[in-house]
């Protein structure tokens, strides 16, 4: 009988353990739309792997172009063959997914010219992907949960007042608009940061690759210094952003075994740690990542 009390105490401090432990758990997003042969969105949401999966890309928008979305060879937006991805969008919503349209990328033609240019763009991305007028956008009849900033190249002016357009019409049309950004590591960010600085940003993935004086591979201390500084902004959680392989980038790839033993280690304690990005589903179907990792995130 003596032990029986113990018994219960034991139990209900593992509970407790593991519901700190869920409760500080971070999460893997991941980038899905540029490569052939990467696994259906559908399929994506459906393996349980992902909290957040980022449709890549819209490269083509503002200073008075037509915008353009490109999912490479899953489906072609100008005969309206995009809008077959609603179902699946619908599909990884139901499951509690956040789908992100990522604008910008590495390549591309997109900026914008003035307060009144982000403005329109950013009429046209709500009205177009986030559930505002259109019934039937380039992704079909879909409100998607927010806009992915991957502003990769031209002028870094005025992305600042788009993040606060979208917001703002969001809040008009009683929807959270979620807001994320992917600056490359070495900080401030040449393009991003102006828009990140404004605090809106719920999330933020910072590219830790392709950047040797910042990515783990530079140091603990280069690394940590550059966490570090990103922690400082003011946005709601940062994801330490990873090629899912070797080949998903020129530098930067940390091995799962690496990353579990001794870089998730020194950030998990962070308030702002939010988990793991990955570039992107087509590289992790092949190296199996992002299952290897989720245990530990």
């Amino acid at each position: 009988m003596a032990s029986r009390p113990l018994t219960t105490f034991q139990l209900t401090a593992t509970l407790l353990v593991a519901l700190l432990a869920t409760c500080h758990a971070g999460s893997i997003a991941v980038y899905w739309g540029q490569n052939d042969g990467e696994a259906s969105l559908a399929e994506t949401c459906a393996s349980g792997n992902y909290e957040f999966v980022i449709l890549a890309f819209l490269p083509k928008f503002g200073k008075g172009q037509t915008p353009e979305l490109n999912l490479a060879s899953h489906c072609d937006p100008s005969s309206g063959g995009c809008r077959s991805q609603s179902k699946d969008i619908k599909a990884c919503q139901r499951r509690g997914v956040k789908v992100l349209l990522s604008i910008g990328g590495g390549d591309g033609s997109y900026g914008l010219s003035s307060q009144g240019d982000a403005r329109q763009v950013a009429m046209y991305l709500w009205n177009n992907y986030l559930g505002g007028a259109s019934s039937s956008g380039p992704l079909g009849n879909v409100a998607l949960d927010g806009i992915d900033f991957d502003i990769e190249l031209g002028s870094a002016k005025f992305w600042n007042n788009l993040a606060r357009d979208l917001k703002d019409l969001g809040k008009n049309g009683g929807k959270t608009v979620l807001l994320s950004a992917a600056p490359q590591c070495p900080f401030p960010d040449e393009w991003d940061g102006g828009a990140i600085s404004t605090g809106l940003f719920d999330f933020v993935w910072v590219q830790f690759y392709n950047n040797e004086e910042c990515q783990f591979s530079a140091g603990r201390k280069a690394f940590m210094d550059a966490w570090k500084k990103w922690e400082s902004v003011p946005a709601g959680k940062i994801f330490l952003g990873l090629p899912a392989s070797k080949d998903a980038a020129g530098t930067g790839f940390v091995p799962a075994s690496e990353l579990t033993s001794r870089v998730l280690p020194l950030i998990k304690g962070s308030p702002k740690y939010g988990g793991v990005m990955l570039w992107s589903k087509f590289y992790d179907d092949r190296t199996g990542y992002s299952s290897a990792i989720k245990s530990d995130v």
